[in-house]
């Protein structure tokens, strides 16, 4: 059991499943369609579960490592059931998916590791970062957290707006300064007012650009090296916000970002609207980064805090 095994009612399992949807039903029929008619595992069986990885956004390298982990079993067992293949498909991908380290395990209900709790969320535009920090911020306070947000993003007006109309509606302050201001400066402020108020989760955006590399991790330095003036041991999580329906476009932006910045945690966003759910898979294999959260809809509730035995338990089960 993951460490937020407990904490997964029935309407967040609820919302899992129908976020799942489009991912599972062309999932399931793949895996269906490789094993169809066959009363075991054999070499033809494990090239179309091969297909049916790939073809789910798993990607290459995930998908060999899943395959080779099942040929091992099939060579030692010599008899493996198309039954006994999907028990060990779901334990094989399981085990590719990272659990975050204990002393940085937190979820909405959860007492955090530290307080002030400082999260600095990083992500390209467009892939609903200033969404996610809304949804975070609403149910941080839904669970009884005091949350300050930070509109460092002060390169796109939108970007400050976004967050400032976020910030009314799930009842948070928020620190800003006018468009093209010191983005570590607003940092700064940010935490100085947190630890003044005494808040418990202070979250900050950054500007979503990838295109001057350079540039990013100068800025993201910057802020780093002002908030560690007032907290040394802050940000305590940078987190990556990647757009699920991307596929493996989202895995070159976690390439590009955490070659720029230490990234300690993942959410992904827009599950719910694509048959491309795979790809947390693939993330997570890579990049030995854990998701924590997962956004599986509209609704500020529909950010759930990713147990990745629950993940892929829904994955495998088909809602009726």
């Amino acid at each position: 059991m993951s460490f937020f095994g407990k904490l997964f009612g029935k309407k967040e399992k609820e919302s899992l499943d129908q976020g799942l949807q489009k991912t599972k039903e062309g999932f399931l029929s793949k895996i269906t369609k490789a094993i169809a008619g066959k009363s075991t595992v054999d070499e033809e069986v494990l090239d179309n579960l091969e297909d049916a990885l790939v073809s789910a956004d798993v990607g290459i390298d995930t998908t060999v490592k899943i395959i080779e982990r099942i040929e091992e079993r099939v060579a030692k067992d010599k008899y493996l059931t198309t039954t006994e293949l999907n028990k060990l498909l779901q334990q094989e991908i399981e085990a590719v998916l990272v659990d975050a380290p204990e002393n940085n395990s937190y979820n909405f209900n959860t007492p955090l590791p530290s307080k002030p709790f400082v999260i600095l969320v990083v992500g390209v535009n467009g892939v609903g970062k200033t969404t996610t920090i809304g949804k975070l911020a609403y149910n941080f306070k839904k669970a009884g957290k005091s949350v300050l947000l930070g509109a460092a993003d002060t390169f796109r007006a939108a970007a400050v707006d976004q967050l400032t109309i976020w910030s009314e509606r799930v009842g948070v302050p928020i620190v800003k300064q006018p468009m093209g201001s010191d983005p570590a400066s607003v940092a700064f402020d940010t935490v100085q007012s947190g630890l003044a108020k005494g808040v418990e989760v202070i979250i900050i955006d950054t500007a979503g650009r990838l295109h001057n590399k350079a540039h990013l991790m100068d800025e993201l330095g910057k802020i780093r090296r002002v908030v560690q003036k007032l907290i040394p041991e802050a940000p305590h999580e940078v987190m990556l916000v990647l757009d699920g329906s991307t596929g493996q476009n989202a895995l070159e932006q976690a390439k590009h970002f955490t070659a720029t910045t230490d990234v300690s945690a993942l959410t992904i966003t827009k599950l719910d609207g694509t048959a491309k759910g795979g790809v947390v898979l693939a993330i997570a294999n890579q990049f030995k980064i854990p998701v924590k959260f997962i956004g599986v809809g509209e609704k500020m509730e529909d950010l759930l805090v990713f147990d990745k035995h629950e993940f892929v338990d829904s994955l495998f089960k088909l809602t009726n």
